[in-house]
């Protein structure tokens, strides 16, 4: 018998018409797979020492494999989703590990290759990670965001420029919006870049972002917290132009931190220097009886 981190222990019941109990192997003991294992039993969540006996065998995950938690043909995007969301929070391999009741190796192996975490570890993860269980498997990406309920309390402030540099950061997906060809408007998303202060983006010239060159435009970023009902919202406002110089074109390139996401041919920068900033954020208010959280007269606009 020889096992991986993630596959799972079937233990079949010897009586006839007994049940069977089933565990994710979240620790080996030799390098060559073979027992004995540490596994998370699915029905209680406990962690034990395992000499399989003649009764059990070992379930390896396989892509699209019916009871499967993911259910989809990329395993491997919840670890990228994990990751993503654990470096987003500031927070270490170990440290994620041990607020999950997990082994750190079983955690790296999960983010490096693709695996079927059971449902009690994804559970754990997210609650470590405070996202939800939906975020880790992709739910909901062909959703709009937002889609939860208000806060009982909520408070609505401005941000000070400052904190909106901050939360622009120095890269990620922002909207544009422009006036197209045709006179309408148009709000296209951008990978961008914060280069000494000026928001970028890669495009073609023939493209609808392109039409902000030489102009006025508005640049937003945004981020909504779904678990929790709060979300904040960066709004810059600024004249846009092309980048030219040579140096300048070849040093954004080369510090790029993505290629465009929407892929194609889109070599032209373009600068936006804004000449505004502001932002608002959406947070939870005081107690009842204390100050007021929101402006009166109902809840809040969005962020």
């Amino acid at each position: 018998m020889r096992a991986h981190l993630g596959d799972r222990l079937v233990v079949e019941s010897p009586t006839t018409g007994g049940g069977r109990r089933d565990g994710e192997i979240i620790g080996l003991h030799h390098e060559d797979g073979t027992p004995p294992y540490d596994v998370r039993w699915s029905d209680t969540d406990e962690v034990t020492l395992v000499f399989p006996g003649p009764d059990a065998h070992i379930r390896h995950p396989e892509r699209g494999q019916p009871g499967s938690v993911l259910g989809t043909p990329n395993p491997g995007d919840i670890g990228r989703r994990v990751r993503e969301a654990r470096l987003r929070q500031g927070i270490g391999l170990e440290e994620t590990a041990r607020r999950a009741r997990m082994s750190p190796r079983y955690l790296e192996h999960l983010e490096e290759q693709p695996a079927d975490p059971s449902m009690g570890a994804l559970i754990r993860l997210a609650d470590a990670l405070g996202t939800t269980v939906s975020a880790l498997l992709g739910g909901g990406m062909d959703l709009p965001p937002g889609q939860g309920h208000a806060l009982l309390r909520p408070r609505l402030r401005d941000l000070t420029p400052a904190e909106c540099r901050t939360l622009l950061s120095t890269h990620g997906v922002g909207r544009v919006a422009v006036s197209a060809s045709d006179g309408r408007p148009a709000v296209v998303p951008v990978n961008y870049e914060v280069v000494d202060e000026a928001i970028v983006f890669r495009t073609a010239p023939d493209s609808v972002a392109a039409a902000a060159v030489e102009r006025e435009v508005a640049f937003e970023v945004d981020h909504v917290d779904e678990a929790l009902s709060q979300g904040w919202s960066v709004l810059a406002v600024g004249p846009a132009s092309v980048v030219t110089e040579p140096d300048a074109v070849r040093r954004l390139t080369r510090h790029a931190h993505t290629t465009p996401w929407a892929g194609g041919a889109r070599e032209m920068w373009v600068s936006i220097r804004p000449t505004s900033l502001t932002g608002r954020r959406i947070t939870p208010g005081g107690p009842p009886g204390g100050p007021p959280g929101g402006p009166p007269g109902g809840p809040p606009e969005g962020p």
